[in-house]
């Protein structure tokens, strides 16, 4: 940034105030291009944060944050707030290991005032933060920016009813750009959609708010302006009250996202109310950088790109797609076979089905819970359904994986996608949860390849040769290591290495492939290892834990949560079984935060190299020796 650079000269919101409209336009400009060239090298959110860069400029332009809290749902829309919360110096740090989060952290800031990471939380969570500030009888503001996206998701409806009648200092803005992750879909998309489609309405309505301007006959005129504004709602919606104040919000909108003036207008309004207000704003995806608005949904979620072309840096095969190509290839054959998207039917690899099979594929937008118990509703009904979802944003269907699929017995699939460390996207984002909740519903069946051909055996066993609920569950990214001597089978587990050693590692999924590379490391050393390899986590085979007794120290490593997870109750079993080793569980302790995904894996203790050291330090020590010789 030049010496000239608006940007410079803004330190916290406060300075905002001193800025005139065109300055504040020229400042989104600097902003948007600092966020493209900073997610051009870290990857992250762009098309998201693009879309809101106005928005954001115009909301701490009017509110006096932190005082004024604003809560953004999701998050991932966060970075122009960062840049001008103080932070700018550190937004190259953003989605990095010690450096800024990709989300809103409030033990980053206090201009973050609520940790956010799945969707449809703001409502809710604003409404509480609201109430709280008026049992201490502050006057000051709590603002929602939530997603049309989001508004899929039934906790945001649960939020709405419960806060719209409270007559809080609570303001919900609707960003409201056509999409969520994937396209929208569902009555409130075309429903929007309606609203977005009378132009005359946001013209007339614009003009108003200019007459209430006018000096002397401005608070004469108040009356009639809003009786004109009513009219003009009837007028071309044709109904007496849209859906939002029937919640018991204020309704004002639709504007113009990216248009200051009018945003600056319509917050200000919105403040003099003091009672529940929904502001619409239609905004652009990936607003201001040419690639981003053409393909705003391959520029969601993006790793590091080329700012020139929009080319990405990173571009190999990866379980996604695979999992696609299988399920696409089993359909063909099956026309049983459905599958069933939360709005990522690029991210877990449906695109391909999603165009070939129209007719057997659901995108239910972002609501989880219904995507379980709709799946199940179709299992009843005959049909084969597989749910894609990410590891993460499972953990919001629990109750209905219970209770509408495993207690009834309905055969549903779930294809786990990102299990394991996700690297950059932080603690809210780490796929280390669905074997511990998972483990505690009965009857259902886990699988956990370890490459890709392990992946399309275990989708075609989950579909035809498994009953009940049944999880496959594989990583982010491509495949890693396979020894080239590795032979898999279809046996519930399998042993590899050399069986007449005492040492045994016990693992699963992608982290087979770093014990793998360590079993190599401590052969150099004089160090045998066999590898027991858990190929169904969920019932654990009783014939894996008779393998794993007759060895004299057990070792599991486990890319999972330590409490309630596979590690834990195989270590049980274990002993169960009368094993009289040593039996050692490495795995994870709490939460996992940014980093790349290797760093975070010799952090915990689970890559070949820690793996490595770990053990050849138990077997120098202690006189344990002996345990590098081989049974005579």
């Amino acid at each position: 940034m030049g010496n000239d650079s608006l940007l410079n000269k803004i330190n916290f919101p406060s300075d905002l105030k001193k800025m005139t409209d065109e300055e504040l336009n020229k400042l989104s400009d600097e902003i948007r291009t600092l966020i493209v060239e900073t997610v051009a090298e870290n990857g992250g959110h762009l098309a998201s944060n693009l879309g809101v860069v106005e928005l954001t400029v115009a909301i701490h332009s009017v509110f006096d944050t932190p005082e004024d809290k604003i809560v953004w749902d999701v998050g991932h829309q966060c970075y122009a707030h960062k840049i001008l919360t103080g932070r700018r110096s550190k937004i190259n740090t953003i989605r990095t290991e010690n450096g800024l989060s990709g989300f809103p952290k409030y033990s980053e800031s206090n201009y973050d005032c609520f940790n956010t990471g799945h969707s449809s939380t703001s409502v809710s969570a604003a409404y509480g933060i609201a109430c709280a500030d008026d049992m201490k009888k502050k006057d000051n503001f709590t603002i929602a920016v939530i997603g049309d996206g989001a508004l899929s998701g039934g906790l945001a409806y649960e939020g709405l009813n419960n806060a719209g009648r409270s007559g809080k200092n609570l303001i919900v803005i609707l960003n409201d750009n056509k999409m969520s992750i994937s396209h929208n879909v569902g009555s409130m998309a075309r429903y929007l959609s309606k609203i977005r489609i009378k132009p005359s309405y946001l013209d007339a309505k614009t003009k108003v708010h200019r007459l209430e301007k006018i000096p002397l006959f401005g608070k004469p005129l108040t009356k009639g302006i809003k009786r004109f504004k009513d009219w003009l709602r009837d007028e071309f919606f044709g109904q007496k009250h849209n859906m939002f104040e029937q919640f018991g919000f204020s309704y004002y909108g639709p504007y113009d996202g990216h248009n200051i003036t009018q945003l600056k207008s319509a917050l200000k309004a919105a403040k003099r109310k003091h009672n529940p207000v929904l502001i619409h704003v239609c905004t652009k995806k990936g607003k201001g950088y040419e690639y981003a608005e053409k393909n705003p949904k391959d520029f969601h979620g993006i790793s590091s790109f080329d700012v020139e072309t929009g080319e990405t840096r990173h571009s190999v095969k990866g379980y996604s797609e695979v999992f696609g190509e299988k399920l696409c290839s089993l359909a063909e054959k099956d026309k049983n076979i459905c599958a069933i998207t939360a709005a990522m039917s690029i991210g877990t690899g449906l695109n391909t089905f999603s165009k070939k099979f129209k007719d057997r594929f659901y995108d239910v937008g972002i609501a989880e819970e219904h995507a379980v118990t709709f799946a199940a509703g179709l299992s009843a009904g005959g049909a084969v359904p597989v749910f894609a979802v990410y590891s993460t944003f499972l953990q919001r269907s629990y109750d209905q994986i219970l209770h509408d699929a495993a207690l009834q017995k309905l055969h549903i699939i779930l294809a786990i996608d990102r299990a394991g460390i996700v690297g950059e996207d932080g603690e809210t984002h780490q796929g280390i949860y669905d074997t511990a909740f998972l483990n505690t519903i009965n009857g259902i069946t886990i699988y956990s390849p370890s490459n890709f051909k392990e992946l399309e055996s275990a989708m075609t066993k989950a579909i035809y040769h498994t009953s009940g609920v049944v999880a496959v569950r594989y990583p982010r990214g491509t495949e890693l290591y396979i020894p080239s001597d590795f032979i898999p089978d279809n046996r519930p587990y399998t042993l590899y290495g050399d069986e007449n050693a005492e040492i045994l590692i016990i693992t699963y999924g992608r982290e087979f492939s770093q014990v793998c590379i360590a079993r190599e490391e401590l052969l150099k050393y004089g160090i045998p290892v066999c590898i027991l390899k858990l190929n169904v986590i969920k019932p654990v085979a009783a014939g894996a834990v008779m393998a794993a007794k007759k060895f004299r120290y057990c070792y599991f490593y486990e890319e999972g949560i330590r409490s309630g997870g596979i590690g834990e109750v195989f270590g049980f079993e274990l002993y169960q079984s009368g094993f009289s080793g040593k039996y050692t569980l490495t795995a994870i302790n709490g939460c996992v935060y940014q980093a790349k995904t290797a760093d975070a894996l010799h952090r915990l203790g689970l890559d070949s190299e820690m793996i490595t050291i770990k053990i050849k330090n138990d077997m120098s020590i202690g006189g344990e020796v002996n345990a590098v010789k081989k049974k005579t």
